[in-house]
C-alpha cells in the first residue's frame, strides 16, 4: 500500500500513544513524537517504508499549523499586555539567541551553528504552555495573559527567522538576499492585503451562501495552501505565505468559522509533522550524547527562566508572575522543530545539531508540567519570608469587613452576584486574579481584592475569619478544593456555596463541606423548558410542578440529609399549589384609590392580597385599610375562577399567564 500504509501506521500509533500520554496528563504532541520514534527507521521492528514521503506531507502540516495561527492571531489579544509582548519579547529572543550563541561556542560549535542553536532555543512551546495552563486552571489569570502575549509574538517571530536565517549561510550574498527577501515579503503582503480586503470576503461570502460545508472547508484549505505555494514560487517560505493568508482571512467575517473548520485538518497533518519529528530521534544519538543533551537542557532551562523572570520584573510585574513566566516558558518549543527543519533542508545545519535541538526540545517539553507546578509552592514559600509585598485592594469599606460574603471570582457569574448583593445592601468583597476583570469591578466601585483566593495571604486580606459565607463562582474542582480547604482551615464555621460542573461532582463537594452546589447548565435547561412549555400552552402550575420536581430530585443527591431535603421539597411543591398571581394596576383601574376593606375582596371574591410592590419596595400582607394606588403591582392568591373574576374587575381583562407582560 506504500504511503497509505505508512499513514495508517502513524495514525494508529499516534492514537495509542496519545491515549497513554493523555492518561498521565502530558501533551498529546509528545505521544505523536513517541509514535514516530517507535515507527521510525532507528528502532527496528515495524517501521514506515518511506520516511521521505511522510516528510513531504509534514510540510503541509507546518503550513496548516501556521495558517491556523494566522487565523487565531488578533492584535486585540496583545492589548492587555502589549508592552511586555511587543517590546519585551524581541528583547527576550535577542538575549536567548546570545545565550545560545555563548553555549554553542563554549561546546565547540561554529558561529553559524551557534546562531541557529540560539534562535531555535529562543522559542517556547505554545501547545505545551496552553495545555499546562488549562490543566492547572490558570487560564484567564494575569500570568496566563502575559504568557500568551509573549507566545503570540514568539510565534510571529518564527516567520522572519525562517526567511532570514538561511540567508546567513553565505555571508557574501546574505545581506543582499535578505534585503531582496524583505522587499518580496513587503510586496507580497501589500498585494495580499488588497486581495484579502476586496476579493476574499466576496469569495467567502459567495461560498458561504451556497451552504456546503465541504466546499467551505475546501475553499479555506485552497486559500491557505494556494497562497503559501505562491510565496514559494517567488522565492519566499511556503509556511510564511500560509500564515499571511490566515492573518488576512482572520479579519473577515468568516475568520472564526474558517478556524473551526480547519482545526481538524490541521491536527491531522500536524500529527504527521510531529510523527516525522519523532522519526528523526535516534536512540543511539541520545545515549551517546546524553551528557551534552543534559547540559544543554540545564543551561537553556536556567538561562531562559532567568531571562523571563527578569523580563517580568523589568516591565513591573510582581507577585507570582516572574516565577510563573520563568518556570512556565523555559522549554524549547515546537516551532524550533519547524526552524530546525528549515535549517536541515537548506543545509545550513547538519543532522547532528538538529538532533541535539530536537532531543533538548522534547525533554524540556516533557518536564514542563512538573516544573511549572512549582511556581505556586515557591511563591508561598517566598511570601513566608517576605511579607512586605502588599496586595491590591479597592473600595474596601472604611469600617472594615464584618459578617460579609466573599465572592471568589469576579467573572460574568461573580459580577452578577455582586450586583444583586450591592442592590440588597449585603456586604461583600470580590477576589479576582484577572487584572482586566479587576479594572471592570473597580469602575463599578465594588470592593475588590486582586489575588488568588486559594492563597492564605489573600483570604487574610478578605477577612475570611469574619466572613459568614463564601461563594465559589468557577466550576473547576481543583480550584474549588484549594479555595474551600484554605477557607475552612482559617474559618471552620464558614458556609460555602459553589458552582458545580456536573451531578457527578456532588459527592466531592459534600466531602469539602460545601453546603450548596449549583448547576448553571441544568438551571438554564429548566428555564428553556419552562419557556418552551409556556408557548405550547401548558398551564403554568403544571410546568412549575414538574420543573420543581426535577430540580429537587437532582439536588437531593447533593444534600447531607436527603430525607430532610425531600420533606422540604414536598413543602415547596405544596406552596406552589396556592397559585400566586401578579397584577399591575393602571390609572384607570376601578381598584385605584380604594382600600382592601372597602372593596371586600376576600368576602366577595374569595381572593387574598398577600403583597404589593410599590416604588420597587415589597409591602407584605397589607391590612384592610391599605389603599391601592396607580402603578401598584399586587400579588394575590385564590382558586382559578376567583382569580379570573378579580382580574376582570381590576383590569377588565383575563389574568395574564406566567411569562406574559403584567399589564
Amino acid at each position: 500500500m506504500g504511503i497509505a500504509a505508512d499513514i495508517i501506521l502513524l495514525v494508529l500509533g499516534a492514537f495509542f500513544m496519545g491515549l497513554l500520554f493523555q492518561r498521565f496528563g502530558q501533551p498529546l504532541i509528545l505521544g505523536y513524537i513517541l509514535a514516530g520514534f517507535l515507527l521510525g527507521p532507528h528502532t527496528g521492528g515495524v517501521t514506515v517504508s518511506n520516511a521521505h514521503q511522510i516528510d513531504l506531507l509534514a510540510e503541509i502540516g507546518v503550513a496548516l499549523l501556521l495558517f491556523a495561527l494566522g487565523l487565531e492571531f488578533s492584535f486585540k489579544d496583545l492589548k492587555p499586555v502589549k508592552k511586555i509582548a511587543l517590546l519585551g519579547t524581541p528583547l527576550q529572543i535577542l538575549l536567548t539567541v546570545l545565550l545560545g550563541l555563548l553555549i554553542g561556542r563554549w561546546t565547540g560549535l561554529d558561529l553559524r551553528s551557534s546562531l541557529w542553536l540560539g534562535s531555535a532555543v529562543s522559542l517556547s512551546s505554545t501547545m505545551v504552555t496552553l495545555k499546562t495552563l488549562e490543566s492547572r486552571g490558570w487560564m484567564g489569570t494575569l500570568s496566563s495573559k502575559v504568557m500568551l502575549g509573549i507566545l503570540i509574538v514568539q510565534d510571529l517571530a518564527v516567520v522572519p527567522m525562517m526567511i532570514l536565517l538561511p540567508k546567513l549561510s553565505n555571508p557574501l550574498v546574505g545581506l543582499p538576499d535578505m534585503g531582496l527577501a524583505a522587499l518580496k515579503a513587503a510586496a507580497f503582503l501589500t498585494a495580499l492585503f488588497f486581495l484579502g480586503t476586496k476579493a476574499l470576503p466576496r469569495l467567502m461570502g459567495h461560498i458561504a451562501r451556497l451552504g456546503s460545508r465541504e466546499l467551505f472547508l475546501l475553499a479555506i484549505t485552497a486559500i491557505g495552501l494556494g497562497i503559501g505555494y505562491a510565496t514559494y514560487l517567488i522565492g519566499l517560505s511556503f509556511a510564511f505565505g500560509a500564515f499571511a493568508a490566515g492573518m488576512i482571512l482572520s479579519e473577515s467575517d468568516y475568520g472564526h468559522k474558517a478556524l473551526s473548520d480547519i482545526l481538524p485538518l490541521r491536527d491531522l497533518f500536524g500529527l504527521l509533522f510531529f510523527s516525522s519529528v519523532g522519526m528523526l530521534l535516534d536512540p543511539r544519538f541520545l545515549w551517546e550524547h546524553l551528557g551534552q543533551i543534559s547540559l544543554l537542557l540545564l543551561l537553556v532551562g536556567i538561562g531562559k527562566g532567568l531571562i523571563f523572570a527578569g523580563l517580568a520584573k523589568l516591565f513591573h510585574y510582581r507577585n507570582i508572575i516572574p516565577l510563573a513566566l520563568g518556570l512556565g516558558l523555559f522549554q524549547v518549543g515546537e516551532f524550533s522543530f519547524v526552524l530546525g527543519r528549515v535549517g536541515l533542508t537548506t543545509k545550513a545545519i547538519d543532522l547532528r545539531l538538529y538532533s541535539l535541538i530536537l532531543s533538548t526540545a522534547v525533554l524540556s517539553m516533557v518536564i514542563t508540567p512538573s516544573v511549572s507546578g512549582l511556581a505556586g509552592r515557591l511563591y508561598s514559600l517566598r511570601k513566608r519570608w517576605f511579607h512586605h509585598e502588599p496586595l491590591e485592594a479597592s473600595h474596601i469599606p472604611r469600617s472594615g469587613l464584618h459578617d460579609h460574603v466573599i465572592i471568589a471570582g469576579g467573572g460574568r457569574v461573580g459580577f452578577q452576584i455582586a450586583k444583586i448583593f450591592h442592590r440588597l445592601g449585603i456586604p461583600f468583597v470580590i477576589i479576582e486574579l484577572d487584572y482586566h476583570r479587576v479594572e471592570q469591578i473597580k469602575r463599578a466601585e465594588m470592593p475588590i481584592i486582586f489575588g488568588d483566593a486559594a492563597q492564605e495571604v489573600v483570604l487574610s486580606v478578605a477577612k475570611v475569619h469574619r466572613s459568614s459565607l463564601l461563594v465559589l463562582t468557577a466550576p473547576g474542582l481543583v480550584n474549588a478544593r484549594a479555595v474551600s480547604l484554605q477557607a475552612r482551615r482559617m474559618n471552620p464555621k464558614i458556609e460555602i456555596v459553589a458552582r458545580c460542573s456536573g451531578p457527578e461532582s456532588f459527592e466531592f463537594m459534600r466531602e469539602l463541606g460545601i453546603v450548596e452546589a449549583v448547576l448553571p447548565e441544568f438551571e438554564a435547561s429548566l428555564e428553556l423548558a419552562r419557556q418552551a412549555l409556556l408557548r405550547l400552552r401548558v398551564p403554568p402550575t403544571e410546568i412549575r410542578k414538574h420543573t420543581e420536581r426535577i430540580r429537587h430530585e437532582l439536588y437531593a443527591q447533593g444534600r447531607r440529609e436527603e430525607k430532610e431535603y425531600r420533606i422540604l421539597s414536598h413543602m415547596s411543591e405544596a406552596e406552589q399549589q396556592f397559585d400566586l398571581q401578579w397584577l399591575f394596576l393602571t390609572e384607570n383601574s376601578p381598584l385605584v384609590f380604594q382600600s382592601i376593606g372597602d372593596l371586600g375582596i376576600r368576602k366577595k371574591m374569595g381572593v387574598s392580597v398577600v403583597g404589593v410592590v410599590r416604588n420597587e419596595k415589597l409591602l407584605p400582607n397589607p391590612d384592610a385599610d391599605f389603599l391601592f394606588l396607580p402603578n401598584d403591582l399586587i400579588a394575590f392568591i385564590g382558586n382559578e375562577k376567583n382569580r379570573e373574576e378579580f382580574c376582570l374587575l381590576a383590569t377588565s381583562a383575563p389574568c395574564p399567564q406566567t411569562g406574559e407582560p403584567l399589564v
